[in-house]
C-alpha cells in the first residue's frame, strides 16, 4: 500500500531565474561533482602529471554534460517515486516546474552535446564510453533494475564507474589496467555508500516498492554486506599501487582512509546487531564518510602522479 501523496506547493510562474534553477536541478549537480572527482585523477595518472588545459577543459565539460543528461532522464523516469519520498519530493519534476517533454528534450540535447564535445575535443573512444554510461544508467539501472531487484545498486552502479575510464581514455585513447582498477574501486564503493543511505530512508523506499536491500533484509544483514563491500573497496584501492606504479603517498592515504571506512562499517554492524534503529543506528555517519573516502583516495592518486 502506497503512502498518501504528499502535497507539493502549488507551482507558480517561476520566471527566468526559477526556470534556470529548475533545469539545473534536473541534472542533480551534487552527483555530478562526485563523478568528476573520479574523472580527473584518472587523467593525471594517465598523463603522469598535468594533462593539457584544453583537454582537461573539454573532458570537464563533456563529462558534466554526460552525467547531466543521464540524471535528467532519471529525474523524469523516477518522478512518480520522487513525489512520495521525503528527500526527493521537492525536485523540479515533482513540483511541475519543467514539463516532461521539455525535460526529455533537455536530456537529449545534453547527451548529444556531450558526445560531440568528447568526440571532437578528446577522442571517439571517450565519447563512446560517455554514451554507454548514459544508456546504462537510464535503461539498465533506472528502467530495468531499480524497481525489480535488491541487487539494483550493485549492477546498476556500473554506470557511475565510467568516469575514470573516460578520463583515462581522453588522455591516452586506450584502456589499460589502472583505469580498470579505478573502475572497480567505484564499483565496490557504491553499494555500501548507497545502502547506508537506504537504511536511513528505508521506509521511503518500502513505500514506493523499490526493493533496496535495506527494504527486503534486516539491518544486521545489510550491515554485513556493507562491511564486505567496504573491505573489497579498500583491497581494490591498494591494488592500484603496484598496477599504476604510484609513489608512497597514494598507498599511505588509501590505507589510512580504508581503515576509517572499515572501522565505520564495523561500528554500523555493531549498532545493527545491538538492535538499534533509526537515529541511533546512525547509517549517515558511514554515508558521509564514504563520500569523503572516495574523494580523498582519488585526489591522493592525482597528487601522487604529480609529485611522486
Amino acid at each position: 500500500m502506497h503512502p498518501t501523496r504528499t502535497s507539493a506547493p502549488t507551482p507558480t510562474a517561476p520566471g527566468l531565474k526559477g526556470t534556470l534553477l529548475a533545469y539545473i536541478g534536473l541534472t542533480k549537480p551534487r552527483i555530478i561533482e562526485l563523478l568528476l572527482v573520479t574523472t580527473f585523477p584518472a587523467m593525471f595518472l594517465a598523463a603522469r602529471g598535468f594533462p593539457s588545459l584544453a583537454l582537461a577543459t573539454v573532458t570537464f565539460i563533456g563529462g558534466t554534460l554526460s552525467a547531466a543528461s543521464a540524471n535528467v532522464f532519471n529525474s523524469v523516469l523516477d518522478a512518480d517515486i520522487d513525489e512520495q519520498m521525503r528527500r526527493t519530493r521537492r525536485r523540479p519534476m515533482v513540483r511541475d516546474q519543467v514539463s516532461k517533454g521539455a525535460a526529455y528534450a533537455f536530456g537529449v540535447v545534453l547527451g548529444i552535446a556531450s558526445v560531440l564535445m568528447l568526440g571532437f575535443g578528446a577522442n571517439w573512444l571517450s565519447a563512446g564510453l560517455s554514451v554507454a554510461a548514459i544508456l546504462y544508467y537510464v535503461f539498465i539501472y533506472t528502467v530495468w533494475l531499480k524497481r525489480r531487484t535488491p541487487m539494483n545498486i550493485v549492477w546498476g552502479g556500473v554506470a557511475g564507474c565510467f568516469p575514470p575510464l573516460i578520463g583515462w581514455t581522453a588522455v591516452t585513447g586506450s584502456i589499460a589496467w589502472p583505469p580498470l582498477i579505478l573502475f572497480l574501486i567505484v564499483f565496490f564503493w557504491t553499494p555500501p555508500h548507497t545502502w547506508a543511505l537506504g537504511l536511513r530512508y528505508r521506509e521511503d523506499y518500502a513505500g514506493v516498492d523499490v526493493p533496496m536491500l535495506p527494504v527486503v533484509r534486516e539491518a544486521p544483514y545489510v550491515a554485513r554486506q556493507i562491511l564486505l563491500y567496504s573491505v573489497l573497496t579498500v583491497a581494490t584501492s591498494m591494488v592500484l599501487w603496484p598496477v599504476a606504479h604510484t609513489g608512497w603517498l597514494y598507498p599511505a592515504v588509501a590505507a589510512a582512509c580504508g581503515v576509517v571506512l572499515i572501522w565505520e562499517s564495523i561500528a554500523l554492524l555493531r549498532r545493527a546487531d545491538a538492535g538499534l534503529q533509526d537515529a541511533k543506528l546512525a547509517p549517515m555517519r558511514l554515508f558521509h564518510w564514504s563520500n569523503s573516502y572516495l574523494a580523498i583516495v582519488f585526489i591522493a592518486a592525482a597528487v601522487d602522479a604529480l609529485f611522486f
